[in-house]
């Protein structure tokens, strides 16, 4: 048994991290509060992004615009990786890169399996958003054209202006056919689910995956009969397509991002929450034998008394 001088070190340094990791968690459920509340405000605007989206992709064949006409052939993939800079979120990170892993793994199953007369499988390149994806992207050799490592925690819409630019002006040039988003959708505090969603090119398959991740409002009001809208163009129709197209798919990528963070928040809040619990369980633990350890030797010492007034006798 440790003697109780260790013991009592061991409670000292055990109660001081659970300080920090008290300290981490009410700072975390500070953020999370804000970062939801971001979040949920802006799903409303991402319902009415969807409608006016579905309402364009219905006259996709009357619309040149490259934002929303799906090519033919996928050569090239641009995904999007969102992740932390810092650790001590839980499964957080782990949860999101083991989605893009499983993208990969698919992607290569099918490329080292070809069917007979199918068309080649894309390359897919990687621009990551966080630390920690960035390294785990590095360490199993994917090609990384770009990385963005000093977004505030508290994300405005141009913050991801470059992101998005990036994105949208990698397509128009060709360089990629398709650009999917790997993210994580906030559900609860308890609950986060990594997710990949395809942004460029739009398209009313991808968008109704995007609103279905919602939540129950959304799919609800999707549900119901579509309305009919004939929209009267102003001035330069191609113009207003552009820009309104490259807005609301910069809107979108934000929204993810948003739900990132808040999962983000939840998930250090929760891991912070755990690591304090399980401080005071050990803390008390660790009490418990110093007590034992205590009551030994005073045991023993007493005996010792009483051996030596016995043999003095």
């Amino acid at each position: 048994m440790a003697s109780t001088k260790e013991i009592k070190r061991r409670i000292k340094s055990v109660k001081n991290t659970k300080k920090i990791t008290k300290a981490m968690e009410l700072v975390a459920a500070s953020k999370m509060k804000r970062a939801v509340s971001s979040t949920l405000a802006s799903r409303l605007y991402a319902e009415y992004s969807w409608e006016i989206l579905t309402s364009i992709a219905k006259n996709t064949e009357k619309i040149t615009h490259p934002l929303f006409v799906e090519r033919e052939e996928i050569k090239n993939i641009l995904l999007i990786l969102i992740t932390s800079n810092r650790g001590l979120c839980g499964a957080y990170n782990t949860q999101i890169v083991k989605k893009v892993l499983s993208l990969f793994q698919n992607n290569a199953d099918r490329a080292s399996s070809p069917v007979e007369g199918s068309k080649p499988y894309p390359v897919i390149d990687i621009v990551t958003v966080g630390k920690k994806g960035d390294t785990m992207m590095r360490r199993i050799g994917r090609n990384i054209i770009a990385n963005f490592f000093e977004l505030p925690d508290n994300v405005s819409l141009s913050d991801i202006v470059p992101i998005s630019e990036l994105a949208i002006n990698e397509y128009n040039h060709s360089h990629y056919d398709k650009v999917l988003v790997a993210y994580t959708d906030f559900v609860s505090a308890l609950s986060q689910k990594p997710n990949i969603k395809q942004v460029i090119p739009v398209s009313k398959t991808s968008l109704k995956e995007l609103i279905n991740t919602l939540g129950d409002d959304f799919k609800n009001k999707d549900e119901k009969k579509e309305k009919i809208i004939d929209y009267l163009f102003e001035g330069d129709k191609d113009l207003l397509i552009k820009s309104l197209a490259e807005k609301i798919t910069r809107m979108q990528i934000y929204q993810m991002f948003l739900e990132s963070n808040a999962s983000e928040q939840s998930s250090r809040m929760v891991a912070m929450k755990n690591a304090s619990e399980a401080a005071g369980e050990m803390i008390g633990d660790l009490t418990l034998v110093f007590n034992k350890a205590r009551q030994s030797n005073i045991t023993r010492e007493i005996s010792e008394i009483s051996a030596g007034m016995a043999s003095v006798s």
